[in-house]
């Protein structure tokens, strides 16, 4: 689970990796033979019984360096990802992150580009809220509504839900699939652990090549699901 991938001095909520770092994280992968994939594709290789080598790449947000950081180091190792869009923030900002540093998001030809150069486009809501306090008809706008926003923009169908923050419920966890959507992306293992609540771990600046030999361990044994 990735956010930003940038040069940041101010980093609060600790969701920036620099680029550097982040190559060496994707170099890290590479030499172990293991290959990233966007989560669309490592679920089809799962069912497949295929997906020995494969980690699904996540970036929530939707950043505007997804385009000039991350693309090109993912193609450059022959890997791809998805990244997580807040559909009524297309082009605008990170409104959600009072106290940290505005980061612009990818506008909607920067996300046609991804989806051209192979990156999975999903959704991450339509605005960036906290599901769990929501009405059923608020509830509704922001999952299935984000979708049909997406869809619209990309001419094709939206697959991936991530839940703003990771707080997701039964409830929650039930809209995502009602809304048709063929998986969900939370962050911690649950009691809804599964397709549509899938645990990932966080990777950050800190994270060299000993913590994510600690990370990729305690991910198999701990939140496999």
């Amino acid at each position: 689970m990735y956010h930003s991938v940038d040069k940041c001095d101010d980093d609060p909520f600790q969701i920036t990796v620099s680029p550097d770092r982040f190559a060496r994280q994707l170099l890290w992968l590479a030499r172990r033979g293991l290959t990233g994939v966007s989560m669309s594709r490592l679920l089809r290789a799962h069912m497949e019984g295929d997906a020995k080598g494969l980690v699904g790449l996540t970036f929530d947000d939707g950043y505007a360096d997804f385009l000039s950081e991350v693309v090109p180091a993912l193609l450059e190792r022959g890997f791809s990802a998805t990244v997580f869009v807040v559909s009524g923030l297309v082009g605008e900002h990170n409104a959600w992150d009072a106290g940290g540093p505005r980061k612009p998001l990818m506008d909607a030809d920067g996300l046609r580009w991804a989806a051209r150069h192979g990156m999975e486009i999903g959704s991450h809501s339509a605005g960036h809220r906290s599901l769990t306090g929501l009405s059923e008809a608020e509830l509704h706008d922001e999952v299935a509504g984000g979708k049909a926003a997406l869809e619209a923009l990309l001419g094709e169908p939206v697959n991936g839900f991530c839940y703003p923050y990771g707080h997701a419920g039964a409830r929650e966890v039930d809209a995502v699939r009602r809304a048709g959507y063929g998986y969900g992306c939370a962050i911690w293992k649950s009691e809804l652990s599964g397709r549509y609540a899938l645990p990932r771990t966080y990777v950050g600046e800190r994270d060299g090549a000993l913590r994510l030999r600690a990370k990729h361990a305690r991910h198999r044994v701990r939140w496999a699901w």
